[in-house]
């Protein structure tokens, strides 16, 4: 089977190579009404009592129109030595047609070619509700130049570091960071976030997302093909061509399946007429009956619609899913690992802690720190400049700044010679920089990275749907990590590790016969995302390397998303045997009644093709919003 992608109107439509039946595309869902046109016409002539010619030549183009595609792929398929459901149909519908039963044959073609076009519309929802994101990006953008006036431009061909003037209203142009500007964003289509958020300078803003009634300057931080509404759409695509443990051991019984209905087909036809005096053509009708009903179609489409119906639904709430193997597996997490800095935390450090020596203020050591600070790049003395002005200090230029490598920052400030540089503690929590005046200490900072507001409670939400304790791997010394721990309400605390480390604990946990899902970020971390059953990363301020060795990726960094994709995956597992049940139920039901009774064709196709749109249907249920949000189900 293959996947088709097909351009239309600008859009990327993506189809599913395991959904769609081999070569079944929607054009091909003209020739199905066509052929139930022409079933119609030749049964209202038949009815009528006209000439027998007339209605089997209607029939006949009945057979032509919706049978020559499944025929054709059937051929194909024949000439690489494989064996086809297609052609398994269009056998029993010409052998029906061969003793006279015409009526029969045509309706099993359309019945066939109908249930193969409802299999298009439906599943088609699922790469609909993803690729349809590429129409909400915007075509154009203004863009402000150097000298500040304003043109527009085609958003395709917006780069990095150029700057959009977003107004009321509209839709931003590229995915950026917020320069200039206050506004509340409406993110639904991308994130999932029900109600607008507020974006102010330093805020991110996605591509396609509305701006609310505040106009917004916004710097682009990636090209319209790496946005977030790309990526989603080329990793469902990527996802289509990955499958997943249960599609791959299913397709690789499908043609031993196949063979063994061939042969069964045969004994069928040939036992009852040797054994029990059957006429040919009983015993014919029978084995057509037998080869329709046994045939796997429901089978090999119960469990691609709803893990591909899960990606869908997780990409539209900021997770990307790069296969269908991914989602299958995420279920199976019985550990859940994370990452300290930029993960757990926000990875960057705050003041937490000031201390002052006799004769200073705790205001004085802060500003004075903050004025030779302010020239500085380093993430601690940004820490220290943004602690005054949230203090709203005054706060003294500094002349004559110089950067210390490896140690801190000094300058002039008010005549005073004053250095900030780090101080040697082994019992501090974060880092510890003391601030001198004229050789003198005067006073010393604490700085701490900041714990991500829904860490607490996101590891709460993964301790209800896996069996073990939540671990944390950090390369940051064992109080500042075991601090972390603490708050965020994780046991096992892994400290001080390289990265070759990290990928050991993680190997040592699954040889014990656990599955582990590691969420991290940096660079440090793509072993150990390799290593793991399921490597997440935190999409904003991930490094390149942890997003491509990652099998998903949390858009937005809303660390809520691990409990939910478990979740999901484990409610996809559900709907997939859920699917596999009916359609083996169905196989059953209906070649018992086949061998036993005298199962009529129409209603053999009826019950074959009913439960292959069934199980088509019961997958893409995964696209609702409940599918995300359903109550948290206990590990397994």
């Amino acid at each position: 089977m293959t996947s088709t992608t097909e351009a239309t109107s600008g859009r990327v439509l993506v189809t599913p190579p395991s959904i769609v039946r081999t070569g079944m595309q929607l054009p091909e869902v003209r020739w199905a009404a066509i052929a139930l046109t022409l079933f119609l016409s030749g049964w209202a002539l038949q009815l009528a009592g006209m000439p027998p010619w007339l209605w089997w030549s209607v029939y006949l183009a009945c057979y032509a129109c919706g049978g020559w595609e499944p025929a054709l792929a059937g051929l194909e398929a024949a000439r690489e030595r494989t064996l086809d459901v297609d052609l398994l149909m269009i056998v029993a519908a010409i052998a029906a047609a061969s003793i006279g039963q015409v009526f029969d044959g045509a309706l099993l073609i359309v019945i066939f070619a109908t249930s193969g076009a409802l299999e298009v519309l439906v599943t088609q929802r699922t790469a609909d509700s993803v690729s349809s994101l590429l129409g909400l990006a915007p075509e154009r953008a203004t863009l402000i130049a150097a000298d500040g006036t304003t043109r527009v431009v085609d958003c395709r061909d917006l780069e990095v570091g150029q700057r959009i003037l977003v107004r009321p209203g509209e839709r931003i142009g590229a995915d950026g960071v917020v320069i200039d500007g206050v506004s509340e964003v409406d993110q639904q289509v991308v994130t999932g976030e029900s109600v607008p958020v507020t974006r102010q300078v330093g805020d991110d803003v996605l591509s396609g997302t509305v701006n609310g009634t505040g106009a917004l300057t916004v710097e682009v931080t990636r090209p319209a093909s790496e946005s977030v509404i790309a990526r989603i759409v080329a990793l469902v695509e990527n996802a289509s061509e990955r499958k997943a443990p249960t599609q791959l051991f299913i397709e690789k019984v499908e043609q031993a399946y196949s063979a063994t209905v061939v042969v069964a087909t045969v004994l069928v036809l040939g036992v009852p007429m040797m054994l029990f005096g059957s006429t040919f053509e009983d015993a014919l009708v029978r084995a057509i009956v037998f080869m329709i009903v046994a045939s796997p179609c429901a089978v090999v489409l119960s469990t691609m619609p709803p893990l591909l119906a899960s990606i869908a639904n997780a990409g539209r709430h900021g997770v990307l899913v790069k296969s269908a193997e991914v989602m299958e597996v995420v279920g199976r997490t019985s550990v859940v690992a994370f990452d300290k800095t930029g993960t757990l935390t926000e990875g960057r450090p705050e003041v937490t802690a000031i201390t002052a020596e006799s004769g200073w203020t705790l205001t004085q050591v802060l500003a004075i720190a903050a004025a030779v600070e302010r020239p500085s790049e380093h993430p601690l003395g940004r820490a220290v400049v943004a602690a005054a002005d949230d203090r709203d200090l005054e706060v003294s230029r500094v002349a004559e700044f110089r950067a210390l490598p490896g140690r801190g920052v000094s300058g002039r400030v008010d005549g005073h010679t004053v250095v900030v540089e780090r101080a040697d503690s082994d019992q501090a929590t974060g880092t510890l920089v003391r601030v001198i005046v004229d050789s003198a200490d005067v006073g010393r900072i604490e700085l701490v990275d900041r714990l991500r507001d829904d860490t607490t409670a996101a590891v709460d939400d993964v301790l209800t749907v896996t069996s073990e304790p939540v671990m944390v791997l950090t390369g940051d010394h064992r109080a500042a990590a075991q601090q972390i721990a603490d708050r965020a309400g994780i046991g096992a605390v892994h400290a001080e590790l390289l990265p070759e480390d990290k990928a050991r604990i993680i190997s040592d946990v699954e040889r014990s016969g656990h599955r582990v899902l590691l969420v991290g970020d940096g660079i440090n971390d793509a072993p150990a995302l390799m290593a793991a059953s399921t490597g997440v990363a935190m999409g904003r301020h991930g490094s390149d390397l942890a997003l491509d060795t990652a099998d998903a990726v949390i858009v937005r960094d809303d660390l809520h998303a691990v409990a939910a994709l478990i979740r999901l995956s484990r409610t996809a597992r559900r709907y997939v045997t859920a699917n596999l049940c009916i359609a083996a139920t169905v196989i059953i039901t209906l070649v018992t009644w086949d061998l036993a009774g005298n199962l009529p064709i129409p209603l053999a196709v009826a019950g074959h093709e009913g439960s292959t749109i069934l199980v088509a249907l019961n997958g893409t249920r995964l696209l609702r919003q409940s599918a995300w949000t359903a109550p948290l189900s206990p590990p397994r």
